[in-house]
């Protein structure tokens, strides 16, 4: 079966199971996948997709944004086009292009880029930061959930190398967050008041990473 949204026609693939309970996923293929349960008739399926639309929307707009984050190369919160040449020397970008000698030394300009911007915000937000005594140590790693983690054990900072890839305003966010963590082990009024200190307009920017 099919089902029309915003105009657009998804097929629907639906499996049917022992469950008492029905999801709907989108996968890479852009179908929509209903785990329903064996008794389910085409009629129920609809309506269940009728009464999850805004869901379903979401689910097709993030796993869009997916797909096109695959495509492209994404850096300070733009994308741009890969465009290899193989006698270049550096990586230039010019417009919405990034030129580079091979995918291999894209990969270890980002890695560059990650530990020079990291630093140098996570230092100038420290500098600005009146509640920290003793700056934390940071580490950077790629993280599937998390944005950052503050570990109070050994006093660390780690950051989402994936961060590279939105703007410096979230990326400052971020450290924020976490700085504010060593005051307020929580995410309790006092810590958001404390965020909102640093950063005004962190609803906004927490909205747009999670997006």
């Amino acid at each position: 079966m099919t089902y029309t949204l915003r105009g657009q026609e998804y097929e629907v693939v639906i499996e049917k199971k022992n469950n008492k309970n029905s999801y709907i996923r989108v996968k890479d293929d852009m179908k929509i996948y209903v785990s329903a349960s064996r008794w389910s008739t085409k009629k129920d399926i609809e309506r269940m997709l009728r009464e999850n639309e805004k869901a379903l929307e979401k689910m097709i707009d993030r796993k869009s944004f997916q797909l096109e984050k695959k495509k492209s190369f994404f850096y300070l919160g733009k994308a741009y086009d890969i465009i290899e040449v193989s006698i270049m020397d550096d990586i230039e970008i010019e417009g919405d292009k990034i030129y580079t000698p091979s995918i291999e030394k894209l990969e270890k300009w980002k890695t560059s880029q990650i530990k020079t911007i990291f630093k140098e915000h996570y230092l100038s937000q420290w500098d600005r930061f009146e509640e920290g005594e003793k700056i934390p140590q940071l580490k950077m790693r790629s993280m599937k959930t998390r944005w950052g983690v503050y570990n109070r054990k050994n006093h660390s900072v780690t950051l989402n190398t994936h961060l590279i890839e939105y703007s410096l305003e979230k990326l400052d966010y971020v450290i924020i967050h976490e700085f504010s963590h060593i005051v307020h082990f929580d995410h309790s009024k006092a810590f958001w008041q404390l965020v909102a200190k640093y950063c005004a307009d962190y609803k906004q920017v927490r909205k747009e990473l999670k997006e």
